[in-house]
């Protein structure tokens, strides 16, 4: 067992993670970042969960760009082939739960 302060982690350079379980070829990671991901598209779904922070979430779908601000508590997920950025205001704590080896 082990517990994990999402509050307290910070990491030594942006989208810094601390890996907290890997299931089944799914990984469980948590991010610490205060700058934007770069655009991608992940090889399975994934899940994106604010845990401290907000984050605006811009994705592509039907050749149009959108986004939302993710508060604290918000969770963000991207199916199969889902062009997404984030994109922290402030610093951000994220969970992602993905594919492990996923982008």
């Amino acid at each position: 067992m082990k517990i994990f302060r999402a509050r307290e982690f910070t990491a030594s350079r942006p989208w810094g993670a601390l890996d907290i379980a890997t299931m089944n070829g799914i990984t469980t990671r948590l991010h610490w970042t205060n700058q934007p991901y770069e655009w991608h598209v992940n090889e399975g779904q994934e899940v994106f969960a604010v845990l401290d922070g907000r984050v605006e979430m811009y994705w592509r779908e039907d050749g149009k760009q959108q986004s939302v601000v993710l508060e604290t508590g918000d969770v963000f997920y991207a199916s199969i082939g889902t062009e997404h950025v984030a994109h922290p205001i402030g610093q951000a704590r994220i969970l992602v739960v993905e594919t492990a080896g996923s982008v």
